[in-house]
């Protein structure tokens, strides 16, 4: 008499389509128990992978402001070129600005685009304010004769709030892309991963903010 035959072992790459699965099948988690991760995890990793390249940008930035700082040729220090009540208010419009932007992300998984348009709209204000108050700066120092060609210094501190400048004009504009397309197309599943990407960028923004304000101007100020 014959040995029964061995059953067949549980197969972790044969993964489910959205229907009932036969015997031996299991479906995809994201979880690493039944195949590879969702897109959206894919798309959420693959994008960290992008945001720690732009950190290691801004620590070149950071890097060579340290080592400026003090190389004014005579000329004005951050002392002498900032206004403290300005860096609060673009300070507590950019943190502001990252709250709601979170309640957005919150509205959205719950479907209601009203109130994620809302959310995303204040953060674009908020954003935009920001940007409106670093810029005013700017042509402030410059009308002063304080621009980035007078010393090594000044030309350090352009480069480095600049650049996180640019980035912040760069998410305003995709957030307005984001905004046109939740409106016409709705909570569609590509969408969806922009706006988590759309989330990953502006909170990075936030987290590169807060080393700037630490240490350029509140070290700065102290110094």
């Amino acid at each position: 008499m014959s040995a029964p035959a061995a059953a067949h072992p549980r197969d972790p790459y044969q993964l489910g389509r959205g229907h009932e699965q036969g015997e031996g099948q299991s479906q995809a988690t994201g979880r690493g128990e039944g195949g590879p991760a969702s897109k959206r995890v894919i798309t959420a990793y693959g994008f960290w992978i992008f945001l720690l390249s732009d950190f290691v940008v801004f620590a070149g930035f950071f890097a060579a402001y340290a080592v400026l700082r003090d190389q004014t040729a005579g000329g004005p220090s951050i002392r002498d070129v900032v206004d403290p009540s300005r860096i609060a208010w673009q300070t507590a419009l950019l943190l502001l600005s990252s709250f709601t932007a979170g309640l957005g992300s919150l509205a959205a998984a719950k479907g209601k685009l009203w109130l994620t348009e809302a959310a995303l709209l204040v953060t674009g204000l908020l954003g935009f304010g920001f940007l409106a108050l670093e810029f005013g700066e700017f042509a402030i120092m410059i009308g002063e004769g304080a621009g980035p060609e007078r010393s090594a210094f000044l030309s350090s501190f352009f480069a480095l709030v600049g650049c996180h400048g640019l980035h912040v004009a760069a998410g305003l504009l995709w957030l307005g892309t984001m905004m046109a397309q939740l409106w016409a197309k709705g909570f569609r599943a590509d969408i969806g991963r922009r706006l988590l990407c759309f989330n990953l960028f502006w909170h990075a923004l936030d987290i590169i903010w807060v080393a700037i304000f630490t240490m350029v101007y509140l070290m700065g100020m102290v110094a």
